[in-house]
C-alpha cells in the first residue's frame, strides 16, 4: 500500500491583493518618469488608476513601460506581466529603472488585454471605462513589443496572496 502525501497552493486573493501588488508597479512607473522627465506626475496618476481598474476587473494581461526614439524604436522597456494563479505572498522590494534621460525620446505605455477583455462586446467596454471614470483615452499601439532586438532579464516579483506581476527589463 502507497499513500502520497499531496501538497496544494490555493489563494484566494482579493482587490486589496491586486491593489498591493501594483504598489510595486507604480513605484516603478514614477521612478521610471521621473528619471526619464518625460511624464508630469499627473499623468503618472492618470496612467496608473487606468492601469489599477483594468487589473481589478481582471482585464490585464501585461504593461509596459517603454522608451521609444523619433521612429518609435525601442530603445529600453519594462514588461509587468500578471499572473493570477501564482504562489507569490508579498512582493519584492521596486528598483532597478535607471533609465537615461535622452533627447529626441518618449515613453511610451503598452497594455495588453486578457481574454475575459476581448470577451467583452465593445460597448461593454466602453461601460467599464465609463463606470470607472478612465484618465486615459486608450488606442492600439504599431508598436512593436517584442522587444528582440533587446535582452530581457528577470527584475523584481510583486505579488500577494497568490496574484502576482512579474517584471522583466528589456535593456
Amino acid at each position: 500500500m502507497s499513500i502520497y502525501n499531496v501538497k496544494t497552493n490555493t489563494y484566494t486573493y482579493t482587490v486589496i491583493d491586486i491593489r498591493k501588488t501594483f504598489e510595486g508597479f507604480e513605484a516603478d512607473l514614477r521612478m521610471i518618469a521621473r528619471r526619464t522627465g518625460k511624464w508630469t506626475n499627473e499623468y503618472v496618476d492618470n496612467v496608473f488608476y487606468d492601469i489599477l481598474k483594468l487589473a481589478e476587473g481582471k482585464y490585464l494581461n501585461y504593461v509596459d513601460i517603454t522608451l521609444l526614439d523619433n521612429s518609435d524604436y525601442p530603445l529600453r522597456a519594462a514588461r509587468y506581466k500578471v499572473n493570477e494563479n501564482g504562489t507569490a505572498l508579498n512582493s519584492d522590494r521596486p528598483g532597478g529603472n535607471d533609465w537615461p534621460n535622452l533627447i529626441n525620446t518618449r515613453l511610451t505605455v503598452i497594455v495588453g488585454y486578457s481574454d475575459d477583455w476581448f470577451a467583452l462586446t465593445q460597448a461593454q467596454r466602453d461601460l467599464f471605462r465609463l463606470n470607472n471614470l478612465f484618465k486615459i483615452s486608450w488606442g492600439s499601439s504599431g508598436i512593436d513589443n517584442s522587444y528582440r532586438h533587446l535582452t530581457a532579464d528577470n527584475a523584481q516579483l510583486f505579488g500577494s496572496n497568490g496574484y502576482e506581476v512579474r517584471k522583466t527589463n528589456f535593456k
